[in-house]
């Protein structure tokens, strides 16, 4: 096969993976490594497709009891604002959510969906999340009300069910009994609703699940804010996003674990290698592509 997996030397593919999982970009990448730019998104794309892959067929008949839920903002090409109105609602261009499961437990992140912050993605997701799970959980997520329909949808009754509604602005008490006037930007009050069943109110909580988007944005350049280094293609975001999560869930040693979250899960007796993870790419007949940012409709409808 004359593909690029057969030109780069094991050593350089580790090197580039090991660089992009750190963070950085394509085009850091390249200049670190000296490997050209179309080559490490065709890298990135046939890794990002076999980690992709892996992590859906080994996150099944998970023991998780505590589940927290969020999302986590990006976009491809534009903001939504700057889309054009006939472009208006594509998944090619505009605001990329990606919704993000995260066990408070064992650190595990069991599933993740990319797609807009609507009903029909959040349905999307509990549906790919609930099957995955052999217990009762208690799962936790933010004020964004399309959750709702989609866990009961997902779930059914089965779920004890909690929401955590953060409020901004106005005013905040403090200590001693005085009004404090919040910044716009600022936390000012909390509230739980028990949506179903009979949640835990010491684990009703998002902060950890909120402490993993700051993972992600410090992991993938292209989470990054106020940066050139956003997406230009759906398809590599969603490579980028499987990469790192294989990264994350089998090859980062946890601080307060000292194992990785997939040890910890019992889905792995070992720290994950590189090597290993680059041996997890998905060999296939190269398709037209123009430059490392060229829209690639055939994988899309592949990964579909």
């Amino acid at each position: 096969m004359g593909c690029i997996m057969n030109v780069l030397s094991n050593e350089k593919r580790v090197w580039v993976i090991k660089c992009l999982v750190e963070g950085n970009s394509m085009r850091a990448t390249h200049r670190i490594t000296g490997v050209a730019r179309n080559t490490i998104a065709k890298l990135l794309s046939r890794v990002g497709l076999g980690c992709g892959s892996y992590l859906h067929e080994v996150m099944q008949n998970l023991a998780s009891g505590r589940i927290q839920v969020d999302e986590i903002w990006s976009f491809i090409q534009m903001k939504e604002k700057r889309v054009p109105a006939k472009r208006k609602g594509m998944n090619d261009c505009g605001d990329a959510y990606t919704w993000v499961a995260f066990d408070p437990d064992t650190k595990l992140v069991p599933c993740y969906h990319i797609g807009r912050r609507d009903t029909k993605h959040a349905t999307v997701f509990m549906k790919d999340l609930a099957p995955r799970l052999k217990n009762r959980i208690q799962l936790t997520s933010d004020g964004h009300e399309p959750y709702i329909a989609a866990v009961e949808e997902a779930f059914g009754g089965n779920i004890d069910y909690a929401m955590l509604k953060k409020h901004y602005g106005g005013y905040r008490t403090l200590r001693d009994g005085r009004k404090k006037k919040c910044r716009r930007s600022e936390c000012s009050a909390i509230t739980t609703h028990v949506i179903c069943g009979n949640p835990d109110p010491d684990f009703i909580s998002t902060s950890l699940v909120e402490r993993q988007n700051l993972t992600m944005r410090m992991s993938m350049r292209r989470f990054t804010r106020k940066t050139n280094g956003f997406s230009k293609d759906a398809w590599y975001l969603e490579c980028a996003v499987n990469l790192h999560f294989m990264y994350y869930n089998f090859a980062k040693i946890h601080q307060t674990l000292r194992v990785t979250p997939a040890m910890e899960a019992g889905l792995t007796k070992h720290v994950w290698s590189l090597e290993e993870i680059a041996n997890l790419a998905i060999f296939q007949p190269p398709l037209k592509v123009r430059g490392p940012y060229k829209k690639r409709q055939e994988s899309l409808q592949m990964a579909a």
